[in-house]
């Protein structure tokens, strides 16, 4: 027996031509009518990259806070002491805390938050429940803003709607650029934001093309490949 799902995506992906390069106004229009879930879809991009990702100095992470948030408000937990305690509960923290955190996660597998900060003071306890955060994502990193001393700073990207993005082994990155209820001009800000970011980042070692392809999609939705000479503004 074929699932609903399985029909909504046969459906949904006749509307997309596997063969074709999208511009990135066709795409995102596209990815808005081939959402299949009851629910507001996120919008998803993946970017394959020209990297030998084996290699440190090709592996990309890092964070941006898109210039119309993702849709979706990230539950932060700080992990921090004094002053920097106090910005982060200022700042609107959904948790702060110390050890005490820490100890919470390790005995109850504590994880009603989506995102931890550390101040870096506090990162050598916490690398001890590396096991725990690492498989989830969890972990805090530099890279990625979410080791520092400013966590004032910190919540307010995320709660602004900071996504966080690393290349994978075979050179892809994913992020989500909005949601399916954005208007295209909200969800064309988002992309076009996401690949300059990644246009930047492109290691200096990497000779000729960098930007392999560019697929857009909804949550379960089909891919949707977008031409690259569409971004060039």
């Amino acid at each position: 027996m074929m699932k609903k799902s399985g029909k909504k995506y046969v459906e949904a992906s006749k509307k997309v031509d596997k063969k074709k390069l999208y511009t990135k106004d066709e795409a995102i229009k596209l990815v808005k009518e081939t959402s299949i879930t009851k629910f507001d879809s996120s919008v998803e991009v993946a970017f394959n990259l020209n990297l030998d990702t084996k290699k440190s100095e090709q592996q990309l992470r890092g964070s941006m806070v898109l210039p119309n948030g993702t849709g979706k408000t990230q539950k932060v937990l700080v992990i921090a002491k004094g002053d920097a305690a106090e910005a982060a509960k200022k700042a609107g923290a959904d948790y702060v805390g110390d050890t005490d955190m820490i100890a919470k996660i390790e005995k109850e597998n504590w994880f009603d938050y989506d995102v931890i900060v550390a101040s870096p003071d506090m990162m050598p306890q916490l690398g001890k429940i590396g096991k725990i955060l690492g498989p989830k994502g969890l972990m805090p990193n530099p890279k990625s803003g979410t080791v520092t001393a400013d966590t004032e700073k910190a919540v307010n990207d995320i709660k602004k709607g900071m996504v966080e993005y690393k290349t994978d082994s075979f050179g892809n990155v994913h992020t989500i650029i909005g949601k399916v209820s954005f208007t295209d001009k909200q969800l064309l800000e988002n992309l076009d934001y996401v690949v300059n970011t990644i246009t930047k980042a492109k290691p200096s070692v990497v000779k000729g093309k960098y930007i392999k392809n560019i697929v857009v999609s909804s949550t379960m939705g089909p891919g949707i490949k977008i031409d690259l000479n569409s971004f060039d503004n």
